[in-house]
């Protein structure tokens, strides 16, 4: 009697056992779901911050990111904080390349126009890039094998490219000297670095004395064979990376080269036992 009674109250509600257990595993899902859609806003709108004042002033640095920088060497983010910081980037440099194009692109027409036949026989590169326009003299057409002295040819071109730069008497202009990966050693060259200099600086002292260009406009670097534009496996990449480059510095660039200051004014030169301008006298001079 006792087992027919307990047979007929059996539970049918065992479902919501299983129900329970998957709204719990929903409200889990949806949680994790709600934490990976939230991002770290401070960084979002520094980044933000970054780039509107990269805009709006034509340069890529920010002071507020600087001074953040010097705090703290290294910075965490995220992978989707750094794809955004790979876009800016992008962006950035779009920008400067049209800031570039805006600033120099007449420039670029005029040199296209003179310097034709040169550009036609590969004597000269000429490119618009984002930090100016680069103007890539060729070792075959300035400079002997292993030399620093001009071509005959040289001076011509020279004399043109200066003409472009008369035009323009507040642009900055870096003249940068690169070789081969050939190593190099004479008495005048122990090592590519001192060629790559002295070429740069052979193009100064002309820019300078004969054309005469500013030389507060003009630095000089040498790079050696460590920045080539082309493969040095090959006779031809090996020559289009001896050169000499004219890069007229486009605005942007030109603000994150050291500035000239103004030189300091001498004080006013006072004679012993005269007393300066201002009042006052001056102790007597002591004898000997």
């Amino acid at each position: 009697m006792s087992t027919k009674k307990a047979e007929s109250h059996a539970s049918h509600e065992r479902w919501l056992i299983s129900y329970a257990d998957f709204i719990t595993l929903l409200f889990a899902f949806f949680v994790v779901m709600f934490a990976s859609s939230q991002v770290d806003k401070k960084k979002v709108a520094g980044i933000a911050a970054a780039f509107e004042s990269y805009i709006s002033d034509g340069v890529a640095v920010n002071q507020g990111l600087e001074k953040r920088g010097r705090q703290r060497s290294t910075v965490e983010v995220s992978e989707g904080e750094g794809s955004l910081l790979l876009g800016i980037s992008q962006m950035q440099d779009a920008s400067l390349k049209a800031l570039s194009m805006s600033e120099l692109a007449p420039v670029k027409e005029q040199l296209e126009k003179e310097l034709f036949p040169e550009i036609e026989q590969g004597k000269i590169g000429l490119s618009l890039q984002p930090r100016g326009l680069v103007l890539s003299l060729r070792e075959s057409a300035v400079f002997p094998p292993g030399q620093d002295s001009f071509t005959p040819e040289a001076v011509p071109i020279l004399g043109k490219i200066s003409a472009a730069l008369r035009t323009l008497p507040q642009q900055a202009v870096r003249l940068e000297g690169h070789t081969d990966n050939v190593p190099i050693s004479t008495a005048q060259f122990p090592s590519n670095w001192e060629l790559s200099a002295a070429r740069a600086m052979a193009v100064l002292e002309l820019l300078a004395g004969k054309q005469q260009i500013e030389p507060g406009r003009m630095a000089v670097a040498g790079y050696a064979d460590y920045h080539p534009v082309a493969v040095n496996t090959t006779p031809e990449g090996r020559a289009q990376n001896r050169r000499v480059d004219i890069v007229l510095l486009s605005r942007s660039a030109a603000q994150m080269e050291p500035q000239q200051s103004e030189p300091p004014v001498p004080a006013p030169a006072t004679r012993a036992g005269v007393a300066p301008s201002g009042g006052g006298s001056a102790p007597p001079a002591k004898s000997n």
